[in-house]
């Protein structure tokens, strides 16, 4: 009886044994396909250029193309507009001073998104300024600035920003801007009835991914435009790229 029952019990071990190297077989080949299939995968994804390679940096967008206001097809810009930023730019700065010769405000910013007007002057001001930014205006050498400035088309606004962004690698094409360290995009002002107070938009890009700008309320006190005091209607527009 002991012996028979050695014997079962040799069997049951060997019949185990058989089974568990059976699933080992089973199991190495369930392996080998599943990784054959990742490599295969890893062929595909590599043949498609489907690759993460990492979070990519996203140009500003030109808002001359992106935007309901700076529409093209705008004519000069009013004359009352240098007298503007003639005045905001009176102080001498430590760069040389390079203006967009297209007229452009910072989109996002408008529709209500940072604009607060809370009176019948602050919404009065608000719609002139969408009214005057609708389409992108002409600016021309009609400034008043004494430490001098220079005026770009769209091209070489491009270009230049091109070359901030590489710090000037491309030394040939780079030449010419080479002292430049922002380029400026006015908006054109948005004046009340008075024509005594106004909303302004300047955008100062030092390369695609880089910039600041915002909105703000100027106003005319003894027969000169100045930046009026920061309150709740303008205050939060100002941001930084």
């Amino acid at each position: 009886m002991d012996t028979e029952a050695a014997s079962g019990s040799l069997q049951l071990v060997e019949f185990e044994w058989i089974g568990w190297r059976a699933s080992m077989h089973i199991s190495r080949r369930s392996w080998f396909s599943l990784a054959l299939f990742a490599v295969v995968v890893v062929l595909i994804v590599m043949r498609g250029g489907w690759l993460w390679e990492g979070p990519k940096r996203t140009p500003i967008p030109d808002r001359a193309l992106t935007s309901p206001l700076n529409q093209p097809g705008g004519s000069a810009a009013p004359a009352e507009a240098y007298e503007v930023y003639s005045a905001l730019y009176l102080a001498p700065m430590d760069e040389p001073l390079v203006f967009s010769n297209d007229s452009v405000t910072d989109i996002p910013q408008v529709n209500g998104s940072c604009l607060r007007p809370s009176t019948p002057q602050e919404h009065e001001l608000t719609e002139a300024f969408e009214t005057a930014n609708r389409q992108s205006h002409r600016w021309e050498q009609k400034f008043t600035i004494r430490q001098g400035y220079r005026l770009m088309p769209r091209s070489q606004t491009a270009e230049t920003q091109a070359c901030l962004e590489t710090h000037g690698q491309d030394t040939a094409r780079c030449e010419a801007y080479k002292q430049v360290r922002h380029v400026r995009f006015l908006g054109v002002p948005g004046f009340d009835r008075s024509h005594s107070r106004a909303l302004v938009s300047v955008v100062k890009m030092c390369g695609r991914y880089c910039g600041s700008g915002g909105i703000f309320e100027v106003e005319k006190t003894g027969g000169t435009w100045r930046r009026s005091e920061p309150n709740d209607f303008t205050r939060n527009c100002s941001w930084m790229y």
